[in-house]
Protein backbone atom coordinates (compact mmCIF):
# COMPACT_ATOMS: atom_id res chain seq x y z
CA UNK A 1 0.00 0.00 0.00
CA UNK A 2 2.94 2.37 0.57
CA UNK A 3 3.78 1.86 -3.11
CA UNK A 4 0.24 2.85 -4.10
CA UNK A 5 0.53 6.04 -2.08
CA UNK A 6 3.85 6.91 -3.69
CA UNK A 7 2.48 6.32 -7.22
CA UNK A 8 -0.66 8.30 -6.45
CA UNK A 9 1.35 11.27 -5.16
CA UNK A 10 3.58 11.08 -8.20
CA UNK A 11 0.78 10.85 -10.74
CA UNK A 12 -1.31 13.72 -9.45
CA UNK A 13 1.28 16.40 -9.87
CA UNK A 14 3.60 15.00 -12.50
CA UNK A 15 3.04 17.66 -15.20
CA UNK A 16 3.81 20.54 -12.82
CA UNK A 17 6.57 18.55 -11.11
CA UNK A 18 8.38 17.93 -14.39
CA UNK A 19 8.38 21.68 -15.09
CA UNK A 20 9.00 23.13 -11.63
CA UNK A 21 10.06 20.44 -9.16
CA UNK A 22 6.82 21.12 -7.22
CA UNK A 23 3.39 19.59 -7.64
CA UNK A 24 1.99 23.11 -7.80
CA UNK A 25 -1.15 22.86 -5.69
CA UNK A 26 0.27 23.81 -2.29
CA UNK A 27 0.61 20.23 -1.08
CA UNK A 28 4.30 20.60 -0.25
CA UNK A 29 3.62 23.43 2.19
CA UNK A 30 0.54 21.69 3.60
CA UNK A 31 2.54 18.49 4.10
CA UNK A 32 5.36 20.35 5.88
CA UNK A 33 2.79 22.09 8.11
CA UNK A 34 1.20 18.71 8.94
CA UNK A 35 4.58 17.12 9.75
CA UNK A 36 5.57 20.02 12.02
CA UNK A 37 2.20 19.88 13.80
CA UNK A 38 2.13 16.12 14.39
CA UNK A 39 5.70 14.71 14.54
CA UNK A 40 8.16 15.46 17.35
CA UNK A 41 11.18 17.45 16.19
CA UNK A 42 14.16 15.19 15.49
CA UNK A 43 12.09 12.00 15.13
CA UNK A 44 12.70 10.79 11.56
CA UNK A 45 10.35 7.79 11.84
CA UNK A 46 7.53 9.98 13.12
CA UNK A 47 8.11 12.51 10.34
CA UNK A 48 7.93 9.78 7.68
CA UNK A 49 4.80 8.35 9.28
CA UNK A 50 3.25 11.83 9.28
CA UNK A 51 3.97 12.19 5.56
CA UNK A 52 2.20 8.87 4.91
CA UNK A 53 -0.73 9.96 7.08
CA UNK A 54 -0.94 13.27 5.23
CA UNK A 55 -0.89 11.50 1.86
CA UNK A 56 -3.66 9.06 2.75
CA UNK A 57 -5.95 11.15 4.95
CA UNK A 58 -5.27 14.82 4.41
CA UNK A 59 -4.14 15.28 0.81
CA UNK A 60 -6.19 15.08 -2.35
CA UNK A 61 -5.24 11.87 -4.13
CA UNK A 62 -5.87 10.83 -7.70
CA UNK A 63 -8.28 8.30 -9.01
CA UNK A 64 -6.48 5.05 -9.82
CA UNK A 65 -7.86 2.70 -12.47
CA UNK A 66 -6.58 -0.84 -12.90
CA UNK A 67 -7.40 -3.10 -15.83
CA UNK A 68 -7.39 -6.80 -14.90
CA UNK A 69 -7.93 -9.73 -17.27
CA UNK A 70 -9.10 -12.11 -14.53
CA UNK A 71 -12.41 -11.40 -12.80
CA UNK A 72 -11.24 -13.50 -9.83
CA UNK A 73 -8.06 -11.41 -9.47
CA UNK A 74 -10.11 -8.23 -9.78
CA UNK A 75 -12.34 -9.34 -6.92
CA UNK A 76 -9.31 -10.12 -4.73
CA UNK A 77 -7.89 -6.67 -5.48
CA UNK A 78 -11.22 -5.00 -4.64
CA UNK A 79 -11.38 -6.81 -1.30
CA UNK A 80 -7.87 -5.67 -0.41
CA UNK A 81 -8.57 -2.07 -1.45
CA UNK A 82 -11.79 -2.04 0.56
CA UNK A 83 -9.97 -3.40 3.59
CA UNK A 84 -7.25 -0.76 3.16
CA UNK A 85 -9.86 1.99 2.97
CA UNK A 86 -9.00 3.13 -0.57
CA UNK A 87 -11.89 1.57 -2.49
CA UNK A 88 -13.29 5.02 -3.19
CA UNK A 89 -10.11 6.00 -5.05
CA UNK A 90 -9.13 2.74 -6.75
CA UNK A 91 -11.26 0.94 -9.32
CA UNK A 92 -10.61 -2.33 -11.13
CA UNK A 93 -12.10 -2.80 -14.59
CA UNK A 94 -12.23 -6.38 -15.87
CA UNK A 95 -11.01 -6.63 -19.45
CA UNK A 96 -7.98 -6.04 -21.66
CA UNK A 97 -6.87 -3.03 -23.63
CA UNK A 98 -6.56 -5.17 -26.75
CA UNK A 99 -10.16 -6.44 -26.80
CA UNK A 100 -11.24 -4.42 -29.81
CA UNK A 101 -12.00 -1.26 -27.87
CA UNK A 102 -14.55 -2.59 -25.37
CA UNK A 103 -12.42 -1.95 -22.28
CA UNK A 104 -11.20 1.40 -23.60
CA UNK A 105 -14.84 2.39 -24.21
CA UNK A 106 -15.68 1.31 -20.65
CA UNK A 107 -12.84 3.40 -19.23
CA UNK A 108 -14.04 6.43 -21.21
CA UNK A 109 -17.78 5.98 -20.71
CA UNK A 110 -18.04 4.68 -17.16
CA UNK A 111 -14.86 6.04 -15.57
CA UNK A 112 -14.46 9.42 -17.27
CA UNK A 113 -11.06 8.83 -18.85
CA UNK A 114 -10.79 11.74 -21.28
CA UNK A 115 -8.34 13.38 -23.66
CA UNK A 116 -5.15 14.25 -21.81
CA UNK A 117 -6.51 12.67 -18.63
CA UNK A 118 -3.82 10.05 -17.95
CA UNK A 119 -0.90 11.38 -15.91
CA UNK A 120 0.70 8.03 -15.09
CA UNK A 121 0.36 4.67 -16.84
CA UNK A 122 1.91 1.58 -15.25
CA UNK A 123 2.26 -1.37 -17.65
CA UNK A 124 2.75 -4.83 -16.14
CA UNK A 125 0.82 -7.58 -17.95
CA UNK A 126 1.21 -9.69 -21.11
CA UNK A 127 4.58 -8.47 -22.38
CA UNK A 128 3.61 -8.94 -26.04
CA UNK A 129 0.72 -6.51 -25.45
CA UNK A 130 2.83 -3.66 -24.03
CA UNK A 131 3.34 -1.85 -27.33
CA UNK A 132 -0.10 -2.37 -28.93
CA UNK A 133 -1.81 -1.38 -25.67
CA UNK A 134 0.30 1.77 -25.34
CA UNK A 135 -0.42 2.70 -28.96
CA UNK A 136 -4.16 2.15 -28.41
CA UNK A 137 -4.12 4.46 -25.38
CA UNK A 138 -2.06 7.02 -27.28
CA UNK A 139 -4.50 6.84 -30.21
CA UNK A 140 -7.35 7.71 -27.86
CA UNK A 141 -5.52 10.92 -26.97
CA UNK A 142 -5.48 10.09 -23.26
CA UNK A 143 -1.82 11.04 -22.79
CA UNK A 144 -0.54 14.62 -22.58
CA UNK A 145 2.88 16.22 -22.71
CA UNK A 146 4.52 15.13 -19.45
CA UNK A 147 2.50 11.93 -19.00
CA UNK A 148 4.70 9.20 -17.55
CA UNK A 149 4.58 5.56 -18.66
CA UNK A 150 6.36 2.97 -16.52
CA UNK A 151 6.83 -0.51 -18.01
CA UNK A 152 7.92 -3.39 -15.77
CA UNK A 153 9.78 -6.59 -16.71
CA UNK A 154 11.02 -5.25 -20.04
CA UNK A 155 14.05 -7.56 -20.01
CA UNK A 156 12.62 -10.70 -18.33
CA UNK A 157 10.35 -12.15 -19.55
CA UNK A 158 10.91 -9.27 -21.91
CA UNK A 159 9.08 -6.85 -24.16
CA UNK A 160 11.58 -6.40 -27.01
CA UNK A 161 9.13 -4.70 -29.36
CA UNK A 162 8.20 -2.15 -26.70
CA UNK A 163 11.84 -1.46 -25.85
CA UNK A 164 12.76 -1.11 -29.53
CA UNK A 165 9.86 1.33 -30.08
CA UNK A 166 10.92 3.48 -27.12
CA UNK A 167 14.50 3.57 -28.42
CA UNK A 168 13.31 4.52 -31.92
CA UNK A 169 11.10 7.29 -30.51
CA UNK A 170 13.71 8.64 -28.09
CA UNK A 171 13.60 12.43 -28.23
CA UNK A 172 10.78 12.37 -30.79
CA UNK A 173 7.66 11.15 -29.01
CA UNK A 174 9.21 9.82 -25.80
CA UNK A 175 12.07 10.52 -23.41
CA UNK A 176 12.92 7.16 -21.84
CA UNK A 177 15.19 6.18 -18.98
CA UNK A 178 16.03 2.49 -18.49
CA UNK A 179 16.31 1.51 -14.83
CA UNK A 180 18.28 -1.64 -14.02
CA UNK A 181 16.54 -3.83 -11.47
CA UNK A 182 15.91 -7.52 -10.73
CA UNK A 183 13.10 -9.93 -11.44
CA UNK A 184 10.55 -10.02 -8.61
CA UNK A 185 11.18 -12.00 -5.43
CA UNK A 186 14.91 -12.62 -6.00
CA UNK A 187 18.16 -10.78 -6.62
CA UNK A 188 19.92 -12.91 -9.26
CA UNK A 189 18.12 -12.29 -12.56
CA UNK A 190 18.60 -8.78 -13.95
CA UNK A 191 15.60 -6.95 -15.35
CA UNK A 192 14.68 -3.52 -16.69
CA UNK A 193 11.98 -1.00 -15.88
CA UNK A 194 11.43 1.67 -18.52
CA UNK A 195 10.25 5.12 -17.42
CA UNK A 196 9.09 7.20 -20.38
CA UNK A 197 7.88 10.79 -20.52
CA UNK A 198 5.47 11.66 -23.34
CA UNK A 199 6.78 14.57 -25.41
CA UNK A 200 3.75 15.18 -27.63
CA UNK A 201 1.04 17.75 -27.00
Amino acid sequence: MNGLRRWARLALGMPSFVRTGQFGDGRETACADFVEATAPRGDVAAALAAIDTFATREAMLVKVLSVEFSAANAEVARRIWAHAGVAGRVTCVVGTIGDGGHTLDTLAGEHDVTAGGVDLLFIDHDKSAYLPDLLAIEERGWLHRGSIVVADNVRIPGAPGYRRYMREQQGVRWDTVEHKTHVEYQSLLPDLVLESEYLVG
